[in-house]
């Protein structure tokens, strides 16, 4: 038996052991990744809406196509431990997995093919490139750009109850509104805010499996 019938997962410092949007900024310099890296943090803390920080972040380390590559590869090398092993178990058990992420999908779609999910259950934040491989700007129509993005796209998705939302950030607390229960992911990154407000905790992902199959 399954307690979940579905499971949206976040992925950065969830499903994969990196911020992408940091990572990119770190090929910008010491100095460019530190201011990254905070405004991440007090974002995914709660302090700012991720919409104040967002289009600063991405314009200013415009990322080219190349770098995404290269992101998508660094998101496959820090796979969480278990992560592969646990979805397959849930997938086995048809259990619906989907991927929720304010960061670029052309680098987690390698992520959620390796984890197999689908590509239409992925839901992220396109970027572009012109000709040339260069930066050329990103979706800023998209929901997931923006604090309660989460929430909204999920309320969009048909999804069979009862469903768990999995997250490191407040972003994903939103969620909580449109699921059935939260659980706060510890295994990167505790974050006091997240969880406070979780229905569970979750330090890895044999410890998901757990909760979801019975």
């Amino acid at each position: 038996m399954t307690r979940f019938n579905s499971v949206v997962l976040d992925v950065d410092s969830t499903l994969s052991g990196i911020e992408g949007i940091d990572w990119l900024a770190s090929l910008r310099g010491a100095e460019v990744k530190a201011w990254s890296t905070e405004l991440t943090d007090r974002a995914m803390r709660g302090e700012i809406p991720i919409e104040a920080v967002y289009g600063q972040r991405m314009n200013k380390v415009r990322p080219t196509k190349a770098e995404i590559s290269k992101l998508a590869d660094e998101y496959l090398s820090r796979i969480a431990k278990g992560a592969r092993e646990t979805l397959t178990a849930l997938a086995a058990e048809n259990v619906s997995l989907a991927m929720i992420s304010g960061g670029l999908r052309e680098a987690i779609l390698p992520l959620a093919r390796e984890l197999g999910v689908a590509d239409k259950n992925v839901h992220a934040v396109s970027v572009f490139f012109d000709s040339d491989g260069g930066y050329a700007g990103f979706d800023e129509s998209s929901p997931l750009t923006t604090q309660t993005g989460k929430k909204s796209t999920v309320a969009t998705m048909d999804l069979r109850g009862p469903i768990l939302a999995v997250g490191d950030g407040m972003t994903d607390c939103e969620m909580k509104s449109e699921v059935s229960k939260f659980a706060a992911f510890t295994g990167f990154t505790r974050r006091e805010p997240v969880v406070e407000r979780a229905d569970f905790v979750i330090e890895n992902f044999d410890q998901l499996r757990e909760l979801i199959l019975q």
